[in-house]
């Protein structure tokens, strides 16, 4: 981005994708929108299919951008877009590399792994977890006998996750052997992994909304109908919570380890400290409509506040000064 004075306010690019146009999520992108016009700013909303892009092909009508929020999963589209908005010098929020590594379940947990592993006195609390062996969909698994190691490593009863998936839908249980095996053959051909069951935090579980360096929004998540999952799409319920310092120091510093601007960082509660200290999963773009109705915060406005404070930081840098 070039440092200029604007005589009509900043102007961003909402990227969103073209086959997710239910009414959640275009509400979504209105509050965004909205958000925007309320601090003097401009948000244009895009589709991935409506703009293509030419890998080797410098796209002239990303230049009028000063910034772009990356609300999509589609990476390879995110990627090229990166790469030309790197050359005008745009911030795109959040990273692409950040929203891939947070849409891949297994490489957020690798991420936060890799962190505990060089900083032994911040470590992050994690789940043990086991990444299942790869197979091929038209081949699947020939054979189970490495499911001794998992079954023994994590008991019964095991939470089974695709790596890829939103709102809940793709997490499972598996009470003994036999149904180990079922998800296992079920889930033959796509990434996913073994987890242990946290049996305190059942259908339990805090919601951290995080912006730039602070929560700014918590809501408590639990399940009335038995659902090991407390996410309000399976119908949990919800309500106002108030995070303890730690608890809003291990989500920052979550978002922070995972290159996020903004994000939502669901923890589960611990038997002994009573607190909610252990990461279960991060979302990069996390809706917000729920924990508005819950709490009364609009994090859009949180989201484009954030984001204009980062333009107007950025101006004050001099000219020809090239941006991580």
């Amino acid at each position: 981005m070039q440092n200029r004075e604007k005589e009509d306010g900043y102007k961003g690019l909402l990227v969103t994708n073209a086959f997710l146009r239910t009414g959640k999520f275009v509400e979504h992108y209105e509050w965004l929108r909205e958000a925007a016009l309320q601090r003097g700013m401009t948000l244009d909303i895009i589709e991935n299919a409506e703009r293509l892009l030419m890998i080797e092909e410098e796209p002239a009508w990303l230049s009028e951008y000063d910034f772009v929020i990356y609300w999509d999963k589609d990476i390879p589209y995110g990627k090229c877009l990166s790469m030309f908005a790197d050359r005008y010098q745009i911030p795109v929020l959040n990273s692409v590399e950040s929203v891939g590594v947070c849409d891949d379940k297994c490489e957020t947990y690798l991420r936060l792994a890799a962190w505990n592993a060089a900083h032994p006195k911040e470590k992050i609390r994690l789940l043990p977890t086991i990444p299942a062996p790869m197979t091929y969909a038209n081949i699947g698994y020939t054979k189970t006998d490495f499911l001794d190691t998992v079954e023994e490593r994590l008991g019964y009863p095991m939470i089974v996750k695709e790596c890829f998936g939103s709102f809940g839908m793709q997490v499972y249980m598996a009470q003994d052997r036999k149904m180990l095996e079922q998800l296992t053959g079920k889930l033959g051909g796509k990434p996913f992994l073994y987890q242990k069951y946290h049996q305190y935090s059942s259908g339990r579980d805090v919601r951290l909304q995080v912006v730039g360096c602070e929560v700014v929004a918590a809501m408590e998540r639990y399940s009335e109908n038995g659902d090991f999952r407390a996410n309000i799409t399976n119908g949990g319920s919800m309500k106002p919570y108030t995070p303890s310092k730690e608890e809003c120091s291990l989500a920052v510093l979550t978002a922070q380890v995972l290159g996020l601007d903004f994000c939502g960082v669901d923890l589960l509660f611990d038997e002994e400290s009573g607190r909610a200290d252990i990461v279960c999963e991060v979302n990069s773009n996390a809706h917000f409509k729920n924990i508005h109705t819950c709490t009364g915060v609009n994090v859009a406005e949180k989201i484009m506040e954030h984001i204009l404070k980062l333009l107007e930081d950025r101006k004050q840098v001099p000219a020809g000064t090239v941006f991580p």
